[in-house]
């Protein structure tokens, strides 16, 4: 069994549920209700899509390219550390593709689906926790379910962004995004010294 709490929250922090508000709310500005409600939909169908065919063939391509999955794993760890960075430090995820928006006129897919969902650090987190040498069949299947139980609640967030958004402002959802960035940083750190382990016990 994995730890359904830290595998949740792991997931959330990359995916950042709430700092998708912000964006979800920009992009979506001058559509009626029924719009806003597909476009949140097929955001999420087409995140989830992308993150499960990386949590089953992630490790098959790495393979494929004689990449070692140790390997993977640090440099993962090094990415997710400084994408946590950027979270801290730079630009928050809401004003960062917030201007995507401004600048692109996406609609549903950029910047929502990807990278405001299905973002890198997501990708990484979907190829890392599905590790077949450390996980069976079993846990990487309750792996992808707390993912896509993540992807639902920024559905459901999404669903309800209008009202989210009158409550905490762009500056709540830059705090929260600032505070996932922590312990998004906590985890890098943690996945790259496994890599190391891994590596070396070889």
């Amino acid at each position: 069994m994995i730890d359904f709490v830290a595998t949740f929250i792991f997931f959330f922090a990359v995916i950042d549920p709430i700092g998708t508000v912000p964006v979800f709310i920009a992009v979506t500005r001058g559509y009626d209700a029924a719009a806003k409600r597909k476009i949140a939909m097929i955001a999420s169908l087409v995140a989830a899509v992308l993150l499960v065919f990386f949590a089953i063939a992630g490790e098959l391509l790495l393979t494929a390219m004689g990449i070692p999955l140790p390997a993977f794993q640090i440099a993962g760890g090094i990415v997710l550390f400084l994408f946590a960075l950027s979270m801290i430090f730079g630009e928050s995820k809401p004003d960062e593709e917030v201007k995507l928006v401004r600048d692109h006129h996406e609609t549903a897919i950029f910047p929502l689906a990807v990278p405001s969902i299905a973002s890198p650090g997501a990708i990484l987190a979907c190829v890392l926790l599905t590790e077949n040498a450390r996980f069976n069949l079993f846990e990487q299947v309750q792996t992808v379910a707390m993912m896509l139980a993540v992807i639902l609640l920024t559905l459901l967030l999404m669903l309800v962004a209008s009202s989210i958004h009158k409550v905490i402002g762009n500056a709540g959802a830059s705090v929260i995004s600032r505070v996932m960035g922590l312990i998004l940083a906590s985890v890098a750190v943690t996945n790259a010294l496994a890599g190391f382990v891994s590596y070396f016990d070889k």
